[in-house]
């Protein structure tokens, strides 16, 4: 024990002090953040703009993302995995998926905060618990149906030897399906994280119900200035965001998708690149590497390779045992749990509903066809211009890891911190709301297109990327017999979920103010916000039903039958 110590006191290196630095930094770091959470809760109090307290938000709003994040992945895992392995379950699960991605982050707020803040009435942990939410529903809805997406386009061959292996429930989801739904996970994570910044503004700084609440962050910061039409502090929060996006990019991001890309399925293996700097870093730390053998391989050992018994086959049908029964009655009861949580509040929003009127109700759908035809323009720019741009970088590793950061910065930069430079510019050309909300929109949901593509591009085989330049396919025909066929499954996943986005966005969108002047198109999104400020339950459950009902038509006429096309016609064999 003792020679051991001396060999590592002797290997000790500057890059473990950085890293026995960097772990204490973010242990306070922690402990500092997460002591403003159970501070008294004060209704109506302004954020301060002096701009020294803008690391400390920046710090708060990133705690907020992550455990949002944290949370989306594993529903996305137990969700997706529940929907694409249990046909009866599916008919329920991805339908109420499409309900939830359509429901905007205003009407989760409505229903939210009163109850948490109800929970604890003098603490901000009911306050904090409503905006995690709201962001996890900003994240949550995108990584689900990459997932899914991934796990019914596994190849089949690949079943087939998990079969013949004889892997449990358990070995498959480590050894096979997580380790294929690996890129998927990351983009699609990365994606939500990015877009998440959209929505910060809404969650932080919260004004439902007559009701203004404040929560210290880089969303709230942002709309105080902009309330308070203070020119500098808006261009400050601009900066502490722009830097923000920076280092969870290289500090974070950057290190993931490098890490996804050994799980490629190909035959051939790509041209080595250059490691982000700080995996470089890392892999000269002993203590990382120390950690890894001593921590993380026996953990690996125990949990996941020992996690369970190769499922040898039966040699005559035999009843299913305790746990796979339990597991079958659990999983059914969370289901009906859910359909009569869902059935509950749906009666008392048909209620709800029913004050507004025939006419009432039908100019909600004369509104939500406008907004219809502005999600449907956003959607179709969006893949036009984004569909090309993925392709190229995807195609090309290098230049795709060369302008990862700029991407990811353009990404995760929320686009309503330029609307107030939108609203300037509509205000003084006199653009009307209705066209300019198109853009807007297009600003916060074309990236989900864009890293689908560039995710089904990168998990393409190398060897079919050889296999273009061996017959010598260009132009049209690469596109038609390799390209498209290849990433049609990203595709759809990201077309959805940029109607899904497009729908949020709309929340934003068709209104925006800069002080005093405000700017407003005929929508939904125009609706829910107004209804949502002045408390008018009637109006925001009508609008949110509405708005889920065209989102559900839509996704079962349309994008429904793109996904069952992608399962059983184009995905990688």
């Amino acid at each position: 024990m003792r020679q051991q110590v001396q060999l590592l006191v002797r290997k000790f290196s500057l890059a473990d002090l950085l890293l026995i630095v960097t772990v204490l930094a973010l242990l306070y770091g922690l402990v500092h953040l997460g002591a403003g959470i159970a501070q008294p809760l004060e209704v109506g109090s302004k954020i301060s703009l002096d701009p020294c307290n803008l690391p400390y938000y920046a710090g708060r709003s990133l705690l907020r993302m992550f455990i949002a994040m944290t949370a989306s992945i594993v529903f996305s895992i137990v969700y997706g995995y529940w929907a694409a392995y249990s046909r009866k379950a599916e008919r329920v699960l991805i339908p109420l998926l499409d309900i939830l991605q359509s429901v905007p982050v205003l009407g989760f707020l409505s229903v939210t905060i009163t109850g948490l803040v109800a929970l604890f009435p003098h603490s901000m942990v009911g306050a904090e618990m409503a905006s995690i939410f709201a962001v996890f529903t900003a994240q949550a809805w995108n990584i689900t149906y990459g997932f899914y997406q991934s796990l019914r386009t596994i190849p089949r061959e690949l079943r087939d030897a998990a079969a013949i292996f004889r892997l449990n429930w358990w070995h498959r989801l480590w050894q096979l399906e997580l380790p294929f739904a690996t890129i998927s996970l990351v983009y699609n994570a990365m994606m939500s994280f990015a877009g998440s910044w959209f929505f910060l503004s809404a969650s932080e700084a919260i004004s439902v119900l007559n009701r203004n609440i404040y929560l210290p962050g880089l969303g709230s910061y942002l709309a105080m200035a902009i309330t308070e039409k203070n020119t500098v502090a808006l261009l400050y929060s601009i900066l502490t965001m722009a830097l923000t996006i920076i280092l969870v990019d290289q500090l974070f991001w950057r290190p993931v998708v490098a890490w996804s890309q050994r799980f490629k399925l190909e035959q051939t293996k790509d041209r080595e690149t250059s490691p982000p700097w700080l995996v470089r870093i890392l892999r000269r730390s002993d203590l990382v590497r120390t950690f890894g053998e001593q921590v993380l391989e026996p953990l690996k050992r125990n949990l996941v390779i020992g996690g369970g018994r190769l499922a040898a086959p039966p040699l005559q049908p035999t009843r299913p045992g305790f746990k796979q029964q339990l597991l079958k009655i659990l999983g059914w009861a969370a289901l009906l749990l859910l359909v009569g949580y869902s059935v509950f509040y749906g009666y008392r929003g048909v209620i709800l509903v029913a004050q507004l009127g025939r006419e009432g109700f039908l100019h909600l759908i004369q509104l939500g066809f406008y907004s219809l035809l502005r999600v449907t323009v956003a959607v179709v720019l969006g893949t036009l211009i984004m569909l090309p741009l993925g392709v190229y970088l995807g195609w090309h590793p290098e230049r795709a890891r060369r302008w990862q950061p700029l991407i990811t910065f353009v990404a995760s930069f929320p686009a309503n911190m330029l609307f107030p430079f939108f609203t300037i510019l509509f205000l003084r050309w006199h653009v009307n709301q209705n066209w300019g909300a198109i853009p807007l929109m297009m600003l916060g949901t074309q990236w989900y297109i864009l890293f689908n593509v560039i995710a089904g591009v990168s998990s393409l085989p190398n060897d079919l990327k050889e296999a273009t330049v061996l017959v010598g396919a260009k132009g049209w025909k690469k596109w038609r017999y390799f390209i498209l066929p290849g990433i049609f499954p990203f595709l759809v996943t990201g077309g959805i979920t940029a109607a899904g986005g497009a729908w949020n966005a709309t929340i934003v969108a068709e209104v925006v103010s800069w002080g005093n002047h405000t700017l407003q198109a005929s929508g939904l999104g125009a609706y829910i916000t107004n209804a949502t400020e002045a408390g008018n339950w009637p109006a925001i459950v009508g609008g949110i039903v509405v708005m889920s009902l065209y989102v559900v038509v839509v996704n079962r006429l349309f994008w429904r039958k793109l996904y069952h096309l992608a399962e059983i016609k184009y995905h990688v064999e």
